[in-house]
Order: structure tokens, then sequence, then C-alpha cells
């Protein structure tokens, strides 16, 4: 498929996706994109492309269990394909072009925001280019517009920003979406932004998703362990005190 097309009936053909299935297919499109020649993939290559530490935002440690899980997953949604033939190893393939009725150049903005969660315009025209040439950011918002109906992305910047616009696929489950558009809805990022600060908000994004129910115990715990440490040191400064007024 090389021209764009939209969904046809009561609604979309795609179903939110979870972190590890959109790592899935993330790697998939962009190594279908970048070496063919490997591609349809292996388990084993799809779990190595997942945890590579480049390009990839945040960096994971999957097994071949859990890959294989997200792959049977998608393939019961219509999103992953299992290709198996003549003594040769299985492999798998995915069907993104008929599952979210896109184009080749709009997958490709779609896998970069797969695999690096919500960027902005220039960062995303720049990495979409290594899958899809992408000329300049004119083109890129024109396939962003194409999407945004089909509410396959979503502009996380506030309304008339010009600078600095955050990007985000839409193919998050509404809660963990609910946190992504919160975590970058006032953010605001120049050309020469240092990136720590946008990976130390994309750190506390991802750990936020992955369980936000220690995150917040152990943000209470660390809260109730710097009053002790405060508590402490206000004791001691009493205790050298008294020692000091008897002489001690």
């Amino acid at each position: 498929m090389t021209d764009s097309q939209t969904a046809t009936g009561a609604g979309p053909s795609w179903v939110p996706l979870s972190p590890r299935e959109r790592r899935v297919l993330g790697v998939m499109v962009e190594k279908a994109k970048t070496t063919p020649e490997y591609y349809p993939m292996t388990l084993a290559a799809i779990v190595t492309a997942c945890n590579q530490k480049s390009n990839r935002d945040p960096v994971t440690n999957y097994d071949q269990d859990d890959v294989e899980e997200a792959l049977q997953g998608l393939r019961k949604k219509g999103a992953t394909i299992l290709i198996e033939g003549g003594g040769r190893v299985v492999r798998w393939k995915h069907n993104l072009y008929d599952w979210l009725k896109v184009s080749k150049v709009e997958l490709a903005v779609l896998a970069e925001l797969m695999l690096r969660g919500p960027q902005t315009e220039g960062d995303l025209r720049a990495r979409a280019s290594r899958m899809e040439p992408l000329a300049d950011l004119g083109v890129l918002r024109a396939i962003l517009e194409g999407l945004m109906p089909r509410k396959l992305v979503h502009f996380l910047s506030p309304p008339g920003q010009k600078r600095g616009v955050f990007v985000s696929h839409g193919l998050y489950p509404p809660e963990e979406f609910e946190r992504v558009r919160q975590a970058f809805a006032n953010r605001v990022a120049d050309e020469d932004e240092a990136p720590s600060r946008l990976s130390s908000a994309r750190e506390e994004l991802a750990a936020s998703t992955a369980a936000p129910g220690w995150v917040a115990e152990v943000a209470s715990l660390r809260a109730q362990v710097e009053a002790l440490r405060a508590e402490l040191g206000a004791l001691t400064a009493e205790v050298r005190d008294l020692k000091s007024e008897l002489g001690a």
C-alpha cells in the first residue's frame, strides 16, 4: 500500500496496545524498512531488536517468553502473522498496513513513536527519516494531520504552541495515555534542550506506567526517610549542645 487509507464502518480496525506489544511492532516495522534482507524476523531476532540500546526509549530487557506472548497476543488481534514452512525456523511479520490502514510514510512515523515514545516534531522527522524520506517539517505535519482524525497520533503540547511541540501515537490504553498527556502537556522543548531533561521525563513516565502502585509507595517511603533524617539531625544537634553545656 502506498496511499493513505481511512477506516470504514463504525470504528477503527485497531485496538490499544500494551507497551510490550508496541515495542514488538515498532521493531518489526523498523527492521522491515531498514534491513529487509532479514525480514520476516525470527523470535530471537525480535528479542534482540526489542532490547537494543540505540533508538529505544525506554531500554528494555525482554526475554523470549515475554516477546512470544506479545506476538501471540498481536496475532489474535490481527496485527502480526506467523510464517511456518518446510523445516525452516518460524518467522514473524507485521500486518500493520491493513490493521492500521496507513501508508508507508505514516507507518514509519508511527513506528518511531512506538520505539521512543513522545517526542518533538523535529526529533520525529529526523528519526523517522531513517525508514522513509521526510524532506522537512512541513511534510511531517501533513502526515500528522492525516493521522489525527483517525486518532493514531495526538499533539500533547497546548494548542497554538509553535516550537517544541510534542507528538504521541494514539495506541495507548486510555489510562496510560492520560499519564502521557499529563507528563508532556506543559513541556516545551527547544532544539538545544539538554537530552537529559527529556530522558528524565520519559523515565518518570515509564516508571509510573510500568508500576504506578509501587512507584507511589516508594515515593512515600522516600519522603518518610527524609523526614526521619531531618529529625535525627535535629536530635544529634540537641545532644551535642547538651554535652557542651555539661562539659562533656
